[in-house]
């Protein structure tokens, strides 16, 4: 099994140093205010396209009747004989 390498910046039970907690706080600031930007700007995408979204109300758009029901038929099997027949005839 591969043992992971030690940096300096982690003590043996991998945890944090003095060293890396000094070195991250200048980036501390920054990262934060970016990841609120980034988060704020994702939020916001979302909350548009929801709110777009609910405004379309597809008034606009025709909805076909209701398609038209066959009219009911018993002999179904006649039409199935006629063709029987009509290839009786066409093979004499």
């Amino acid at each position: 099994m591969a043992i992971i390498p030690r940096s300096s910046y982690y003590d043996k039970e991998y945890r944090q140093t003095a060293a890396l907690i000094r070195a991250r706080q200048p980036y501390l600031i920054r990262n934060i205010i970016s990841g609120t930007a980034l988060f704020a700007f994702t939020i916001g995408v979302y909350a548009f396209t929801i709110n777009a979204v609910a405004q379309d109300d597809f008034e606009d758009v025709q909805i076909p009747d209701a398609p038209a029901q066959p009219p009911h038929t018993p002999n179904a099997g006649v039409e199935k004989s006629v063709s029987a027949e009509l290839l009786k005839k066409s093979s004499r």
